[in-house]
């Protein structure tokens, strides 16, 4: 008689000592065999189980994303050594910060932004942007946490015991190790802190990797320096547009947000996936990442995250479009590539990339501006039919912003703010009709008030 752990058998081929098993017969059971284990696999397994939770404990297990381990991963791909930006290279940042702060003053009404100009590594953006990437990452890796147990087939469950209430740590670790490799690539591809469009560095600060940068313009028929004026002028009009309108940065990040907590899964991917897994998987983080890569969940897009998805497309376009045009203008004459090199970014943009793939996979969409060169054309249109103030005055409020089918068919909007006298102080127009709705409401209210009265006898 051997003394083996509670679920495991020796393995034997005895059919009479298999049909004496409870439920059991000389076919084997169906789903999860436990003769399938043996000590050496049992030894396996545990070794991995003790590693496991030595990451666990080393990196920090609670939440839906493991955070500590994405930025360790993500770190380890950028390799062993990260070069630090050298003193010219941040002087050289510094220098053209300034230089295309002059030259938009004359492209914008929208001041320059109060930060700082600085030089990033790597490794700086990776510390620097991953509390925006949690707000992205979470609501998403919160729909799907504790389905896995939900779902699970009786007899894995029935393994995993005391171990059930791990799993929701591994999951963390399973999406924290995605997130790491996304953002590792990432980290060795952008060229400013705005580059894919949303605002992933802290509020005031124009940042720019000019390593990253030289790299890029190899590709260039560009000089370095002028390569570098040009992105350090995207990245303050960027910075003048996310500051001094101050609504657009927390309306952009909301409707992420709002598209990712729609989200609603498809749990017959999950029971399959379960159905056919080796319950010792549930103790290697790296079996749940690759069932998750495998489409194991599967999204489905409800007509409420569609128009999510679509204002979050054209505000986008928009903010890209603006930041296009007013670069153009500012820089048109004094830099000779500034036409060539945006129509390099655009079509790296729209080709998508490390950043389309982390959104796809983590937060469910594509993080793409797909009217982008309609938005150019219609803020431009903006800036020649009318004038600069009228065109940026538009940004005052959201409810003045040009929707999708403006975009397409841009002659009604050009006119509209051609004519519209309200745009000469947007705030105080828009004050004034919610003054007046109030009032209605009120009115109304009275009237129903009155009417509900008995009357006199």
């Amino acid at each position: 008689m051997t003394d083996l752990p509670f679920g495991f058998s020796s393995g034997d081929d005895d059919p009479d000592r298999a049909k004496n098993r409870p439920g059991g017969d000389s076919s084997g059971a169906q789903g999860f065999d436990p003769q399938s284990f043996d000590a050496a696999a049992l030894g396996q397994m545990l070794t991995q189980f003790g590693q496991m939770l030595t990451n666990m404990g080393q990196t920090g297990g609670a939440g839906p994303v493991n955070y500590d381990l994405a930025k360790q991963i993500a770190r380890q791909q950028l390799g062993a050594s990260v070069p630090p930006v050298s003193a010219g290279a941040q002087q050289a940042v510094a220098d053209a910060t300034h230089l295309v702060d002059v030259w938009l003053d004359g492209a914008t009404t929208l001041p320059a932004g109060s930060g700082p100009a600085v030089a990033w590594t790597p490794v700086d953006w990776i510390e620097r942007t991953l509390d925006t990437w949690r707000r992205l990452c979470d609501p998403v890796a919160q729909q799907i946490a504790g389905l896995w147990t939900a779902n699970l087939p009786a007899e894995a469950k029935d393994f995993a015991g005391p171990m059930i209430g791990m799993i929701g740590q591994m999951g963390g670790m399973a999406f924290g190790s995605q997130l790491g490799q996304a953002l590792g690539q990432l980290a060795q591809e952008v060229l400013t802190s705005t580059d894919i469009g949303l605002p992933l560095g802290p509020t005031g600060t124009s940042a720019l990797l000019p390593n990253t940068i030289g790299e890029f313009a190899k590709g260039l028929e560009q000089p370095e320096r002028e390569v570098l004026v040009f992105l350090a002028a995207r990245e303050a009009a960027h910075q003048r547009l996310f500051q001094h309108v101050p609504w657009l940065r927390r309306r952009l990040l909301d409707t992420v947000e709002e598209y990712a907590r729609g989200i609603e899964m498809d749990l017959s991917g999950i029971e399959r996936a379960a159905q056919g897994l080796d319950p010792t998987a549930l103790m290697d983080p790296t079996k749940l990442e690759e069932i998750l890569a495998q489409g194991a969940l599967e999204p489905h897009t409800t007509p409420e995250q569609q128009a999510a998805l679509e204002r979050l497309e054209t505000l986008l376009a928009l903010i890209e479009g603006w930041v296009e045009t007013v670069v153009t203008s500012a820089l048109g004459e004094r830099l000779p590539g500034v036409s060539a090199m945006s129509e390099t970014l655009r079509r790296r943009r729209a080709g998508g990339g490390p950043a389309e793939q982390t959104f796809a996979t983590l937060v469910g969409l594509e993080l793409r501006p797909r009217k982008l060169r309609e938005a150019a054309t219609l803020w431009q249109r903006l800036t020649d039919e009318t004038d600069i103030e009228r065109r940026d005055g538009v940004w005052s409020h959201p409810d003045l912003l040009p929707d999708s089918a403006d975009l397409d068919t841009p002659d009604g909007f050009v006119t509209q703010v051609g004519s519209n006298s309200e745009l000469d102080d947007p705030i105080a127009a828009l004050e004034q009709t919610e003054a007046r709705e109030r009032a209605e409401r009120e009115a109304a209210t009275d009237s129903a008030t009155d009417d509900d009265r008995p009357a006199d006898s």
